[in-house]
């Protein structure tokens, strides 16, 4: 379970931060940037992954309440096929830190990639099991971009966005065989590419995941 001793090792405000989405076919990826208080850290932080929605919800709830700062962004589709996955990540993790109501003396990013943010950066590979802050930033991020998924839902009906959130799912790839690509699929993947081109053997890319 996640602990909160590597925030310790830091003498000034540590922010967890982390992301959701770099790896669907549609939508936005999130990321959030948490300062949790060390005298109330919220029971049942974990890797947002494998908790319920329904304890991700109230996790999300009781962070907003307890912790000193949070901030949650994103890098949009646009901004995805521009930049590309990687660099879009970093600007929504960026913007995150940014939003903090106090500045971040060190974040620590869950992974092994030294993002550009403005303060000086830890990384910690699978930190979302490790930290406690991370685990909340990843329960944030999860949160908010899930959300946004299931308002896309009802702007674009047919895709299932509110079950699958925009990742590969049976329903996505019928959906995207009949009705083609919406506004908020990411047109750089493969996926989505060979259904924008259409035709038997790009369509078999669409059952890659």
């Amino acid at each position: 379970m996640p602990h909160f001793e590597l925030e310790l090792e830091h003498p000034g405000p540590v922010c967890g931060v982390d992301e959701a989405g770099r790896g669907p076919w549609a939508g936005p990826v999130s990321a959030a940037a948490v300062i949790l208080d060390p005298a109330r850290i919220p029971v049942g932080l974990n890797d947002s992954k494998k908790l319920s929605a329904k304890a991700r919800d109230a996790l999300e709830i009781e962070i907003k309440e307890v912790a000193i700062a949070w901030g949650v962004a994103f890098g949009s589709v646009e901004e995805i096929a521009e930049l590309n996955i990687l660099r879009a990540t970093g600007l929504a993790m960026r913007r995150a830190v940014e939003a903090l109501a106090i500045p971040a003396a060190l974040a620590l990013v869950d992974g092994n990639y030294r993002f550009d943010l403005p303060c000086p950066i830890r990384t910690v590979v699978k930190g979302d099991a490790i930290s406690a802050s991370i685990a909340a930033a990843s329960i944030l991020a999860k949160t908010a971009r899930d959300r946004l998924m299931v308002e896309a839902d009802s702007l674009y009906p047919g895709y299932g966005f509110a079950g699958h959130k925009g990742y590969h799912a049976p329903i996505h790839v019928e959906a995207l065989r009949t009705l083609g690509p919406c506004p908020i699929h990411r047109q750089g993947w493969a996926p989505i590419r060979a259904a924008l081109e259409g035709g038997a053997a790009q369509i078999d890319l669409l059952n890659q995941d």
